[in-house]
């Protein structure tokens, strides 16, 4: 028999021992991994040093080092699909305002010139060739002044409006004096006389609305002044002239004044302008006034200055008689009255009218009033003649709609529209919170891309732009923001507006209402997540390759699953690209896709910029 104090002798092991000991390395487990999630609020100290990290090696974030997606797809599914380039001859392709398609339609209250996009079958599933000899845009302010003669290459307006000052040819670029047809002697000093009526200077106004913007010189300079204009002009015979007004850096969309609602919710716009913009004010019982009034803020200005302004000067000049003149401004009047609006300037070529701030202070007849219950409804929505009413107010001094701050206190302000609840799922809780996520995304993406936030990148569009919060955390004189909402996300545009900000409602599905190479940087938010069952991702991604320039950058943010199918495609698509995790670490399912669009011109000059 041996001793219990033998070595070698056979040791057993209580059952209950075991137990403990399985369990207890259980527990260490489960609670490691817990605290690895970022969820074991429990320890104060982790969590408050995670808090203070500054992730500034972005490379750490490399999201290819340790996911792997190759094993759950199937080799037929491995190919990529290669995009091949465009003829030369669609250098300018505008695929909703195409000219030949365009000619098919009515000329009534210009529908052809509205949007008309193609159908599936007609689509092109190629990239759009940037013209021979294309180089990145003068830095912002001289963009405002010049623009390379290789990028938009069509002198027709230098010859058009040679006596109206509009643009000049010099050597190899194009030279924008700041000249207009209503302002011969300068945007500045235009905008110096609407100053001693409006107020421009103090902040009050911030937002405005070109309509016929020509080369929106008005709205270049307006941008000085901290004022952000939105400028539209149809694709007509004045060649290139919303494409000049993108590539000096100055917000503009090819639009018209047609049969269709303007892009814009109800009450956008602080000011708005006609400066000989042709629009036949007094047709259809006043309708385009009524439209202009829909998205003028209570309070806002609308400027007139062209026909019939001014018409006992003009009259021989526009070759119209005296009495026709006069019954037009007449019946302008007499609209604008009804509308609520009051002139409160005229002298020389230019009238001002401003809304008044409530319906209580108005003693208009009786008006068709639009029956429609929400006025910002407006996609493909034919334009009627009816008055929007006015929010209702308590007191006669009380702005309809409630009244804004002035900018920049406006841009972080509680927009009235939250305020008063009338954005669903959206409390003023929730907009504070979402302020504080998007300035701490734009800090990550800045340190990222480090031009984001200079003047290499000037045009910038969020394609899903919710309350702003990405446009709001980006806010500078260097850049502006394209904040666009699209149709099937939640109709946050109005709120965007109240902030100071700029933007316009879309459908991704259908081309956007630019020239190619207009934007320098995209924002992607939950972009594809939003669209993956609706159209093809590969469309969409096409679409931003055509209003990309080249060299510019995409930043995507959405599911994990949803980008590797995003990158896939991207990489038949001359785009370099390089996925990241989520600033808060790999657990986190949505990630980051960073993208550059690669240098590359048509007829098979493919040199770099740098070059």
């Amino acid at each position: 028999m041996g001793s219990k104090h033998n070595p070698s002798g056979n040791r057993t092991r209580s059952p209950v021992s075991i137990f403990i000991v399985i369990g207890l390395c259980c527990f260490f487990y489960i609670l490691g991994a817990w605290q690895r999630s970022g969820f074991g609020k429990g320890d104060s100290i982790a969590l408050e040093i995670t808090k203070q990290t500054d992730c500034n090696i972005i490379s750490n974030l490399n999201f290819e080092t340790h996911h792997n997606n190759v094993d759950s797809i199937e080799p037929s599914q491995l190919k990529v699909e290669v995009f091949k380039p465009c003829d030369d001859k669609y250098t300018d392709y505008t695929p909703c305002q195409e000219q030949d398609r365009a000619m098919k339609f009515p000329r009534e209250n210009m529908i052809y010139r509205e949007r008309h996009c193609p159908e599936e079958e007609e689509k092109l599933h190629c990239l759009i060739p940037a013209p021979k000899g294309y180089k990145t845009p003068f830095p912002w302010p001289k963009g405002r002044d010049y623009v390379h003669y290789a990028n938009v290459p069509h002198k027709s307006l230098t010859v058009e409006k040679a006596v109206q000052n509009w643009v000049q040819f010099q050597g190899d670029v194009f030279k924008f004096p700041g000249g207009g047809t209503m302002f011969p002697q300068g945007a500045d000093a235009y905008i110096d006389e609407l100053a001693s009526v409006i107020p421009i200077a103090d902040g009050s106004v911030r937002t405005a609305l070109d309509t016929g913007c020509g080369v929106a010189s008005w709205g270049a300079y307006l941008l000085k002044r901290n004022v952000l204009p939105m400028s539209f002009a149809p694709r007509d015979n004045h060649e290139a002239q919303v494409q000049f007004a993108l590539e000096r850096g100055v917000p503009a969309i090819i639009g018209v004044l047609g049969s269709i609602r303007l892009p814009y919710p109800a009450r956008a716009f602080d000011m708005a302008q006609c400066s000989r913009c042709l629009i036949p004010w007094t047709s259809n019982d006043g309708m385009y006034l009524m439209e202009v009034d829909r998205v003028l803020r209570p309070g806002g200005y609308w400027i007139l200055s062209g026909p019939p302004i001014n018409w006992k000067t003009y009259y021989k000049t526009w070759k119209r008689s005296k009495e026709e003149l006069q019954a037009e401004q007449r019946t302008i009047e007499e609209m604008a009255e009804q509308l609520c609006w009051k002139k409160v300037y005229e002298k020389g070529d230019l009238a001002i009218f401003r809304k008044k701030i409530n319906a209580k202070s108005c003693r208009r007849k009786s008006a068709n009033v639009c029956e429609s219950k929400d006025a910002d409804d407006v996609w493909y929505k034919k334009m009627e003649t009816c008055v929007t009413p006015y929010p209702e107010v308590t007191s006669a001094n009380e702005v309809a709609g409630g009244e804004l701050k002035k900018f920049p206190a406006r841009l972080f302000a509680i927009p009235p529209r939250i305020a008063a609840g009338l954005v669903e799922g959206v409390t003023v809780e929730s907009y504070e919170e979402d302020n504080k996520l998007w300035k701490k995304h734009v800090n990550t993406y800045k340190r990222i891309n480090k031009l984001l936030g200079t003047t290499r990148y000037r045009n910038i569009m969020d394609m899903n732009a919710g309350l702003g919060g990405f446009a709001a955390a980006l806010e500078s004189p260097k850049s502006w923001v394209m904040n666009v909402v699209p149709t099937i996300a939640k109709n946050t545009l109005g709120v965007i507006y109240e902030r100071g900000l700029i933007g316009i409602y879309h459908d991704w599905c259908e081309g956007f209402s630019t020239y190619p190479r207009t934007y320098d940087f995209i924002h992607a938010s939950g972009v594809f997540s939003l669209y993956q069952n609706t159209c093809k991702l590969e469309d969409i991604l096409l679409e931003m390759d055509r209003i990309l320039r080249p060299e510019g950058a995409v930043m995507f943010r959405d599911e994990v699953d949803v980008l590797i199918k995003v990158k896939k495609i991207a990489k038949g698509m001359r785009w370099n690209t390089n996925m990241m995790d989520h600033e808060d670490g790999p657990l986190v399912p949505e990630k980051i896709l960073v993208v550059v669009k690669q240098y590359w011109v048509g007829g098979g000059d493919n040199s770099t910029s740098a070059d």
